[in-house]
């Protein structure tokens, strides 16, 4: 297939359409820094982001970052100086290495759209989703959905130790490391479970062994001991283990998924609250106009690409191209609120378009 050359003057032109579009829903226009402060994303995201960031070094600012996205900085800025309820939209370019995929830009345009309000989460989910579907009605997108809440309450209401929870949540957005873990926690992971505290014992057993690496014995002695601690636990039942797989396998139109986790619900109560709110947003989403009888929803959506969002995912694509990323994608991010207003939190709800991507699809690229 031809490949058309988009130029930045249509980029920009595309960018201030939708941009348009969403300042008539009443969305406050906001202009973000490019050079943000590295440490704040670092925090929030790990070191696994200075592989896909773009980092300097200032003499009186220090580490400091390209713009990688705007939700972040959007959110700084409404912590620090918004009032709730608040919509905001943006354009212009973000920054991000492309090793895996070469081909595809390292710099930019997104234009976006946030909501903070806490008055009908579900209703704000919906109104999102509703404006993105409008604005997008005439490129014939695929629409995608999901729901990190869900699997979020399922791991939460598990049976068994708080230390091992917390790793499972921590790792919701690495599914083979959270496979992993439900292995290993699991009957199982029994045996294994034991042969590496066994295999930590032995290598620290050794005579003369070198003292090598940054942990302090402290630390080493605190690891084995929650080795330790884990070995003895009673894996996770099976009953608890077929439940999340039951729910990572979910993949149908919305209807038919909030048919069966209604049925997960009744040997799995903790994701009640979750399933309560797919249901409101279901309704409120048919509210606004969406077809949601054919509306797709799965599970695992959004688990490899969307970190710092809690709830509902979305994301819009071109069926048959692969080679691109999506047109859009958005979802809730009540905790990233938290953490960025220093414990003060505010429901929000936001997603961002590439008008390139969609240039290229108009253009028959």
């Amino acid at each position: 297939m031809a490949r058309i050359e988009i130029t930045k003057a249509a980029i920009k032109a595309e960018a201030a359409r939708l941009k348009a579009f969403f300042e008539a829903q009443g969305a406050l226009p906001v202009e973000m820094d490019i050079l943000l402060p590295a440490e704040v994303l670092l925090d929030l995201y790990g070191e696994d982001i200075r592989a896909r960031a773009y980092m300097t070094q200032d003499p009186e600012r220090g580490e400091m970052m390209l713009r990688p996205d705007f939700t972040v900085p959007v959110v700084q800025e409404h912590m620090s100086n918004g009032a709730e309820p608040a919509r905001y939209t943006y354009a212009g370019e973000v920054f991000r290495k492309q090793e895996d995929m070469p081909t595809r830009a390292n710099e930019y345009v997104q234009v976006g759209y946030e909501v903070f309000d806490g008055s009908d989460p579900a209703a704000a989910d919906a109104e999102v989703f509703a404006h993105f579907a409008n604005v997008l009605s005439d490129s014939g997108l695929h629409a995608a959905t999901g729901d990190i809440g869900i699997l979020k309450a399922a791991v939460a209401g598990l049976k068994t130790t708080e230390r091992r929870r917390a790793a499972l949540l921590r790792h919701i957005w690495r599914p083979r490391r959270f496979r992993a873990l439900m292995t290993r926690f699991s009957e199982a992971g029994t045996t294994l479970r034991l042969q590496n505290l066994e295999r930590v014992r032995a290598n620290l057993a050794q005579p003369e062994a070198p003292f090598i690496g940054l942990r302090t014995q402290t630390e080493i002695d605190t690891r084995i001991k929650a080795l330790e601690e884990d070995a003895a636990e009673p894996p996770i039942s099976a009953g608890e283990i077929e439940l999340l797989d039951d729910i990572l396998s979910l993949k149908e139109t919305l209807p038919h998924v909030l048919s069966q986790l209604r049925d997960i619900t009744v040997d799995l109560p903790a994701i009640s609250e979750a399933v309560s709110l797919l249901s409101r947003r279901t309704e409120a989403l048919a509210k606004r106009g969406v077809d949601v009888e054919n509306l797709d929803f799965e599970a695992s959506y959004g688990r490899t690409s969307m970190e710092y969002y809690d709830g509902f995912v979305f994301g819009f694509y071109a069926e048959g191209r692969p080679d691109l990323p999506p047109v859009a994608t958005g979802g809730r991010y009540d905790a990233l609120t938290s953490v960025l207003g220093q414990g003060r939190s505010i429901p929000a709800v936001g997603g961002v378009i590439r008008p390139n991507v969609l240039l290229s699809l108009k253009g028959g690229a």
